[in-house]
């Protein structure tokens, strides 16, 4: 079985609850908020910052300058650095699912690692956000967008790979076809194997 199940998804597309099953087929430990808050323990800053910050990364000279002062190193690297950090630590312990923050990328080296991205349509997700959130399809469609070109763009700037480009990772799977129940079940016979 492969130590380490790592899912990148797309906004909506059910890739947390994919990740939990995944987890509970297993029987591995599961995480994903958890990053947040140990890498809060371990900085300083507040869950919710961490939070924010992860999806704003920026290369603006400006901005950093602005934010930082002239000689320390943008406040979203020190987070991200931390968040790497506690990543490798959840992975020396023992086979786990981690969610997000980059962590196919964070592992590439020295890692037993299985690497999926998790997509569907927009009208799958925009479904399950307008279920979930009580918003209008359009609604749903604009906080789609914006949450996938963050991630996009974060996952870009820390990692010089293309988020979702299929080469990236072992397995890309559509919900809109699988359903997430089925999604959980292909993921965790793959990684077995």
């Amino acid at each position: 079985m492969a130590k380490i199940i790592t899912i990148s998804r797309q906004y909506a597309s059910g890739g947390s609850e994919i990740g939990r099953k995944v987890a509970k087929l297993l029987d591995i430990p599961y995480y994903d908020r958890e990053i947040i808050d140990a890498t809060a323990k371990e900085s300083g800053f507040d869950p919710a910052y961490i939070e924010r910050a992860e999806q704003s990364s920026t290369n603006s000279f400006l901005y950093n300058l602005a934010i930082n002062g002239m000689y320390s190193q943008p406040l979203t690297d020190q987070l991200f650095a931390a968040e790497c950090r506690v990543i490798k630590a959840l992975a020396e312990k023992g086979p786990c699912v981690i969610v997000g923050r980059c962590a196919d990328y964070v592992l590439k080296d020295g890692f037993d690692t299985f690497n999926v991205f998790v997509h569907s349509t927009d009208k799958f997700r925009c479904e399950r956000i307008c279920e979930h959130d009580n918003l209008t399809e359009d609604e749903a469609l604009s906080v789609i967008r914006q949450k996938d070109k963050a991630r996009r763009r974060h996952y870009k700037y820390y990692t010089e790979r293309v988020w979702g480009d299929s080469v990236n990772y072992d397995l890309c799977i559509n919900t809109a076809v699988s359903g997430i129940d089925l999604a959980a079940e292909i993921i965790a016979k793959l990684a077995k194997n």
